[in-house]
């Protein structure tokens, strides 16, 4: 049996996803080509003689991008069983199977990938189990994940260093899944509040070998390192034992920064560069409508809590929702630039859309439902269209305003986004609140890949 394991995107990391089912398969004895298309072509000879090629899928993007590949390889091997497996396999099982694939897998696959190449699990039974799995995912004795095959991490995205150095980033996780039902994530339609905890001496051996590949960062790649807080002291304390230089980043909600905010000293001297944060919104209404956990005014306690620990918060934004306002969005610009966080937010950042996809917790909300036209199957989403046109309007000119000026610092682009909000309003932009005192670019690291979902 012969195993191809491909990859579209994953945020410019090396992906977990195609190694840790490489290193359950290899483990029973199968042949296993793992290909990442963001980083390599595809090997057209590997996929014409495999049996199963499997498309992991963790995110709209890497599903939006595998469409076309999916239809590419079963051209090129009509007799190959396709499977998809991931978070955004689960999610868009019947657009799957309409474009040829036979088995669709949710994110906790390796074993039944397993059972599937070596004959104990036919396509039927594995279907079968999935469907029953989506209700109680199966709780798996994870084992190192095995990166043979994939790009060396050189290839993938670096962490700029405010004195212009490039660290080699490698990226594990620590736990899956999430304890919290956030309305617009993902991750629960799936996981619906469960999570799983990799063991200690599975991530530290995971890290060991990409220190050993060049790695100089690690990249903490949980939907949230702190849903197990006294697991996630213990990776990083050992981590931090057996390589005291080597630095990394988590991602952290921000109740759980304030809940277990005696943890940052910890996470500060064990070599943490900063932490990301899916803040969201600044306007109470839309993170109640969201149920993220967090208030504007927690938003504003967990930056100081890290400011004070001396950690740098990255915060995230879904910028535009149906509930966006001009006003809105002008107030989020300024309590970013009021906590001194601007150099801290990616410019791509100022134009995220809110995304309503298939299964997702949004479409219970009566203002969702009449706002959105039906299915997309080519964007995997709900569209939806804001009652205000000047809100379309000036997400659409944000986004190509972050896409066309990527050598100007982001505090340039900060000011130009907040002067085209004003413009759009019928105002004129104000002058900045606060003058030649936020770092600039250089002064924060961050990867040279911007983030999408």
């Amino acid at each position: 049996m012969n195993v191809v394991l491909i990859n579209t995107y994953d945020l410019g990391r090396q992906p977990f996803g195609v190694a840790s089912p490489a290193a359950w398969l290899r483990r029973a004895g199968i042949t296993v080509e793992s290909i990442d298309l963001s980083r390599e072509k595809l090997l057209a000879d590997a996929v014409a003689t495999a049996n199963l090629i499997a498309f992991y899928l963790p995110m709209h993007t890497a599903t939006r991008l595998a469409l076309p590949v999916i239809d590419r390889v079963r051209a090129i091997n009509p007799s190959a069983t396709i499977c998809a497996y991931g978070l955004y396999a689960s999610l868009n099982d019947a657009l799957l199977r309409q474009r040829g694939v036979a088995i669709v897998l949710g994110p906790e696959a390796e074993e039944e990938l397993v059972a599937i190449a070596t004959g104990s699990a036919t396509a039927s039974a594995a279907t079968a189990k999935a469907v029953a799995l989506q209700t109680s995912l199966p709780r798996l004795r994870f084992i190192q994940p095995d990166r043979g095959g994939l790009p060396a991490l050189d290839r993938y995205a670096s962490l700029q260093m405010p004195d212009g150095s490039r660290k080699i980033v490698g990226a594990t996780d620590a736990t899956r899944g999430c304890k919290h039902r956030c309305r617009h994530c993902p991750i629960v339609p799936v996981y619906d509040g469960q999570f799983r905890v990799v063991p200690v001496d599975v991530v530290l051996a995971d890290i060991r070998g990409q220190v050993e590949q060049g790695a100089t960062h690690i990249t903490l790649g949980d939907p949230d390192f702190f849903n197990g807080p006294a697991h996630a002291r213990k990776i990083v304390e050992s981590l931090h034992r057996e390589f005291p230089s080597l630095t990394y980043d988590a991602i952290i909600k921000v109740e759980h920064l304030l809940k277990h905010r005696d943890l940052l000293p910890v996470l500060a001297g064990t070599g943490c560069l900063f932490i990301t944060s899916a803040v969201e919104s600044a306007d109470d209404e839309v993170l109640a409508k969201l149920e993220k956990g967090h208030t504007r005014a927690d938003f504003m306690a967990a930056a100081a809590a890290c400011r004070d620990a001396g950690l740098t918060l990255v915060p995230t934004f879904v910028a535009f929702t149906p509930w966006t306002t001009i006003e809105s969005y002008i107030d989020l610009l300024n309590v970013v630039e009021e906590l001194g966080l601007t150099a801290h937010v990616a410019p791509v950042q100022w134009s995220i859309r809110l995304l309503v996809t298939w299964q997702s917790r949004l479409l219970e909300l009566d203002d969702i439902r009449a706002s959105i036209g039906p299915f997309d199957a080519k964007t995997l989403t709900y569209p939806w269209t804001h009652r205000d046109p000047r809100v379309d309007q000036l997400q659409q000119q944000v986004m190509a305003l972050a896409g066309v000026r990527l050598t100007r610092s982001r505090e340039e682009i900060f000011d130009a986004v907040r002067e085209l909000a004003h413009v759009i309003r019928g105002a004129t932009a104000p002058i900045r609140l606060i003058d030649l005192v936020l770092p600039s670019r250089s002064a924060i690291p961050y990867m040279n890949e911007p983030w999408y979902c």
